[in-house]
């Protein structure tokens, strides 16, 4: 005989910031996933699959830059220079970033004990991945 399911509202639940960061955690290795096949299609439709070698090709799906393709055989990269890539671009790296920075405070929040260190470290964390996913969205933005 099959249990009866129960259901449990959100507030008993308790849906507080830590739920909402593993569900972030885990829709955004999905953007990602789906950011890199846009990427990967993408460059197989404008020509890499005979212009390019497969190094150039796996980085231009995660790092949609248009230096990525300078350094290859393909003669026009006007096509790889627009808004939709460098969107595209700063979108993955927005969601790189954020799921690096959830992991990594993960971390701290598990293994360290002293409270000061934690908040240190918690701060520190936060303003380095600022720092690099802006540094990361003017590099495709200026190249």
């Amino acid at each position: 005989m099959a249990g009866k399911h129960r259901t449990v509202s959100l507030a008993r639940r308790g849906f507080d910031f830590e739920t909402f960061m593993w569900y972030f955690t885990r829709l955004s290795a999905l953007a990602m996933y789906a950011l890199a096949l846009v990427g990967l299609v993408g460059a197989l439709i404008m020509g890499a699959r005979t212009q390019m070698n497969m190094a150039d090709l796996i980085r231009w799906v995660f790092t949609p830059n248009v230096t990525h393709v300078a350094n290859t055989n393909i003669p026009d990269t006007a096509p790889w220079m627009t808004l939709f890539w460098k969107v595209t671009g700063c979108v993955f790296v927005f969601f790189a970033g954020s799921h690096g920075l959830h992991g990594l405070l993960s971390v701290i929040e598990d293994y360290l004990t002293i409270r000061w260190l934690r908040l240190t470290l918690r701060i520190l964390v936060l303003l380095l991945a600022v720092f690099l996913i802006y540094a990361g969205c003017y590099v495709i933005w200026t190249s």
